[in-house]
This record gives structure tokens, C-alpha cells and sequence, in this order.
């Protein structure tokens, strides 16, 4: 195919390569330049959120992105305990720390710690448990005669600290209560 192939790259590596081809017609040449980075890992673009909200009995990933050549080695901590894959918690091989099953005693500073052989960097996040948000009273189906108007009710329970949101759809489409107000009736009861 005329393909260059180079393993295990060393700064020896870097510089201008020329590519030549040629036949009985003629000869035609095609260069590129080959840089090669390295870096120790850095949170400076990326840092980790500051605030990771978990709710109670769910799932949570916090990531873990530094900017690093080569690809770091990571590892985790809540507070001074070292973390560990188990049957709840999770390192994936990108550096994000998977929590199942959350609770209270999940709250905590997690610190992600990045490593490659050109040197070392960690960046901190606090999470916090909420409440999860359950819908307490879902919509029923409903008969209903063309040319009557139909209620539906939805009514969830959820954390006080945290905002909630209804959004309905129908047949998998959300429906836009500004463009169709004259068809849909949003009532909204605190």
C-alpha cells in the first residue's frame, strides 16, 4: 500500500518524511511532518466538577479527562481511602469512577490522580446525594369522545433542593406548548 508504519515512537522519531513514487511515467514526491507530543497530565482545560449530584439509590460517573501524552495511568480516592473496583464502584480504563446504588455514605471529595512517565496531576470534586425525583401519580388512559376535552394528570415527587420539570410527548414527540396552546393547555398546580 505504501504505508510507513512506526512503533513505539521516540522523539527520535519527529521530523519531515518524504514519500516517493515511482514508475516509467515519472516520479512524484508527497511530504508530511511528524511531531511528537508529550505532556505530563493537567486538569487546567478540564478540571473536574466542583459539585457532582448523585441521586439517592441511582447511578453516578464522574469523569476524570486531563490533557496527557502518553495516555496516564488513573487512580481514585473519597477523602484519604484509596478506591478500588467492586461491586458498587468502578474505574473505567478513560480514568470516569462509576458509583451504583448510591447513598448517603457515598457523599464525599473524590479525587482523580492522573500518571504518565512525564509526571503526575489530580483534581477534586464533592458529591452530593439527592433525592430521587418519582413520579407519585402517572397519567391514566382515557376514553374519550371526539370534540371533548381530556385531562391528563402527572404529579412527581422529588428533591426541595433541586428544580423540577414536566415534559410531555406524544407518540415520542415532545409536545411544543407555544406553537400548539390552541390544541394543549398546560395546567401547573403548586
Amino acid at each position: 500500500k505504501g504505508e510507513l508504519r512506526i512503533q513505539s515512537l521516540s522523539f527520535d522519531d519527529a521530523g519531515m518524511y518524504q514519500c516517493i513514487a515511482e514508475n516509467m511515467h515519472g516520479i512524484i514526491y508527497a511530504n508530511a511532518e511528524l511531531k511528537i507530543v508529550a505532556s505530563p497530565p493537567t486538569f487546567e482545560l478540564n478540571p473536574m466538577k466542583k459539585k457532582i449530584l448523585a441521586a439517592k439509590g441511582g447511578r453516578v460517573i464522574i469523569e476524570c479527562k486531563p490533557k496527557a501524552a502518553p495516555k496516564p495511568k488513573f487512580s481514585w480516592s473519597k477523602g484519604t481511602e484509596l478506591l478500588v473496583n467492586g461491586s458498587r464502584i468502578r474505574i473505567w480504563d478513560d480514568g470516569s469512577l462509576e458509583i451504583i446504588n448510591i447513598t448517603k455514605l457515598d457523599e464525599g471529595r473524590y479525587t482523580c490522580f492522573a500518571e504518565n512517565n512525564r509526571g503526575k496531576a489530580n483534581s477534586t470534586g464533592i458529591l452530593e446525594m439527592t433525592e430521587a425525583t418519582r413520579i407519585t401519580l402517572a397519567p391514566l388512559n382515557v376514553d374519550v369522545t371526539v370534540g371533548e376535552n381530556a385531562t391528563m394528570q402527572c404529579i412527581a415527587s422529588h428533591d426541595p433542593t433541586l428544580d423540577l420539570t414536566f415534559i410531555w410527548s406524544l407518540n415520542g414527540f415532545v409536545i411544543d406548548f407555544e406553537k400548539e396552546h390552541e390544541h394543549y393547555e398546560r395546567n401547573v398546580m403548586v
